[in-house]
């Protein structure tokens, strides 16, 4: 195992209560320690969702210091620089983003919106096990991209690649 840097990925929606908050987890968890992970919202609601906490504990994620937080955090002066942002969400992939630190590759992971899901209990948790599901597999495609091995430009094309499965 060689001593490269990690290399930091924020992960944007509007909320950042939900999807957001899951991907920061699963990179967190599957990418370490290879990638820090963060996540931030266009419109933060100011709360994780107490069904995305539920299903990162039962998964056995840490959710230790995960909030809902504004992405111009990491916009500013001395903020972490980055390499990667994506988008989880349609909305958030539409506005005017930061000038980000570091040049960061984009990409745009849509991913429906689990916390908007109107209905039953049993549904609004399948909706929150689906989006888990679908940004687990996700990530799991980004960690095992040969990164060493691929330019800046097929970097982002595999980036852009893995958000339409």
């Amino acid at each position: 195992m060689t001593d490269a840097p990690s290399l930091s990925v924020l992960f944007l929606c509007t909320g950042n209560s939900a999807r957001s908050i899951l991907a920061e987890a699963l990179l967190a968890h599957l990418g370490k320690p290879r990638f820090r992970a963060f996540s931030a919202g266009s419109h933060p609601t100011g709360a994780v969702h107490p069904l995305a906490l539920e299903i990162l504990t039962r998964n056995r994620l840490a959710t230790e210091g995960l909030r809902s937080k504004p992405w111009e955090e990491f916009s500013q002066p001395g903020s972490p620089p980055l390499d990667f942002v994506c988008t989880v969400c349609d909305n958030a992939a539409g506005e005017v983003c930061p000038v980000w630190p570091g040049q960061p590759i984009t990409a745009h992971w849509g991913v429906e919106d689990p916390a908007a899901v109107q209905g039953d209990e049993a549904l609004r948790r399948r909706a929150f096990l689906n989006a888990y599901t679908l940004l687990r597999t996700r990530i799991q495609l980004f960690v095992n991209l040969p990164l060493a091995s691929l330019d800046r430009l097929a970097l982002a094309q595999r980036l852009s690649d893995i958000g339409r499965r």
